[in-house]
């Protein structure tokens, strides 16, 4: 909550000294919301919020979604193969990225393309393709996204 505090304070105090070097249409909250809440979390995703949000709106997904995915598959990047930059069970948590910045663009575009596109607009049918026989993934899911920010969910869950 400090960080998100800071950095709303920077932006207006940089914007009334009208040194121009952050413009207003340059914050997004989301980021800051985002960051926050992994660091509340002692995520090492924290860094790539802004990673997250780009990911969502080039695809056109909730940006919590895949943050919150990681808080279910491995307590937000926490409990992960070594070096494999695999938050989110890909293959079962076998398979292995070169970054965290491609992990997140990779998992994005999946859903969007393999998931969304071909039938499963909802969590629930998401669930039913990233995590069966599981009851209880969309739900758990659920939790993180509501907890990341209160706003209204973006897709049907």
């Amino acid at each position: 909550m400090k960080k998100l505090i800071t950095c709303i304070v920077f932006t207006i105090v940089t914007l009334a000294s009208g040194a121009g070097a952050v413009r207003a249409e340059e914050f997004d909250y989301r980021v800051a919301v985002l960051e926050n809440y992994l660091d509340e979390h002692d995520s090492p995703l924290a860094d790539y919020a802004d990673e997250f949000v780009a990911s969502a709106d080039k695809y056109g997904l909730d940006w919590r979604l895949v943050p919150a995915i990681t808080g279910v598959e491995s307590t937000f990047g926490k409990q992960i193969p070594e070096n494999s930059f695999n938050a989110y069970g890909w293959a079962n948590g076998d398979y292995r990225f070169d970054s965290w910045e491609d992990s997140i663009d990779h998992v994005s575009m999946t859903l969007k393309t393999k998931y969304v596109d071909r039938g499963a607009p909802t969590l629930a049918k998401i669930a039913r393709r990233y995590a069966p026989p599981s009851t209880t993934w969309a739900g758990k899911v659920k939790y993180f996204v509501t907890k990341i920010d209160k706003l209204p969910v973006t897709f049907d869950i």
